[in-house]
């Protein structure tokens, strides 16, 4: 197998993250987080690597993962878009619109485009409620979503 490996980059991050906390596990999300954005899944080996960094079981890492929705073991597209489905965005249209995202990008909620571009699903909240209806894509959040508001975030992301 060949295994995951951190990059000298990575493991320059990786020194600086630690020194911030006094306890190595206080870092997983840290590290969890580098890995995810330069990898776009956590995979098994990525786990281990982690894990020995900061000396826990590779099965501990994956316990913390899993609790966050933040976090993928499948790869997913280059944009990651969450909708919201709490109540304000509920009330304001978010099934109609994240319909709407599916269709336009010809998948369906949890899948991801052939190209790799796009990857759809819910999530339970944004905290945003005053700018419902919401989306995230990979780290940037958009409110007050509109069918053509839409179309001209997923324009500029071509």
């Amino acid at each position: 197998m060949a295994g995951f490996t951190f990059s000298d980059k990575q493991e320059g991050e990786i020194t600086r993250i630690l020194a911030k906390y006094p306890f190595k596990k206080s870092a997983m999300l840290p590290l969890l987080t580098l890995v995810q954005r330069a990898e776009r899944v956590i995979s098994p080996d990525a786990m281990v690597a982690i894990g020995q960094k900061l000396d826990c079981s590779p099965a501990y890492v994956q316990s913390v993962l899993s609790f966050y929705t933040m976090y993928h073991t499948d790869k997913v597209g280059q944009y990651m878009i969450l909708f919201c489905i709490n109540i304000s965005c509920q009330l304001n249209g978010c099934d109609k619109l994240l319909q709407y995202t599916a269709d336009k990008l010809k998948i369906k909620v949890g899948e991801t485009t052939p190209d790799k571009k796009f990857t759809l699903h819910r999530e339970e909240c944004l905290a945003d409620c005053t700018n419902a209806p919401m989306m995230r894509i990979n780290d940037t959040y958009y409110g007050n979503l509109t069918e053509k508001r839409i179309d001209q975030i997923l324009e500029s992301l071509d």
